[in-house]
């Protein structure tokens, strides 16, 4: 690839980090090095066993843990700073033709880090590489960043409607 274009899947909708693992099969089948960086999690979610698959994956946890119903404490931001710390010097260089930063704007949101510091690390970054944002909130200022921007819009979702919990392989 000549250009890496930065895109950006955001919304309240299901299938922003499905979106993204499913364009990092895709360019991994094509032959690509896929690096993704999973901000605010650190469970082994059924997706991070790509790895066993595709030798080209790199698949790193960023966060320490869920605090989406807590304040974040000072562990959650010294984790998220590493982490975009992290993501900056490997976008850099040029291992990977694309990378993934899956949830990085739902750190924007709990203010990890600002939305000012992903855009300087993005304009930093090697052009040829490829880069996805995930996550739910992402600021207009990233928005017009951005090349590519989805919105996942929930229209109707099985766990509001009848109580359905995540789901191995389908939800998580």
């Amino acid at each position: 690839m000549e250009k890496g274009y930065v895109h950006v899947y955001t919304g309240n909708g299901k299938g922003k980090t499905t979106a993204a693992f499913g364009l990092a099969v895709r360019a991994l089948c094509a032959g690509k090095k896929v690096y993704i960086g999973q901000f605010v999690k650190d469970m082994k979610y059924s997706e991070t066993r790509l790895t066993e698959k595709f030798e080209s994956l790199t698949i790193e946890q960023l966060g320490k843990g869920c605090f989406i119903y807590n304040e974040p404490e000072e562990k959650d931001i010294k984790a998220a700073k590493r982490g975009l710390k992290k993501v900056e010097n490997i976008l850099q260089k040029d291992e990977y033709q694309v990378v993934i930063l899956d949830e990085i704007t739902i750190a924007i949101y709990y203010k990890l880090f600002s939305t000012e510091n992903l855009i300087t690390t993005l304009s930093n970054r090697n052009q040829k590489i490829e880069v996805v944002i995930t996550g739910r909130y992402a600021e207009e200022k990233l928005i017009n960043y951005a090349d590519l921007v989805t919105e996942m819009k929930e229209i109707k979702h099985y766990y509001k409607e009848h109580g359905v919990l995540s789901r191995e392989g389908i939800d998580r």
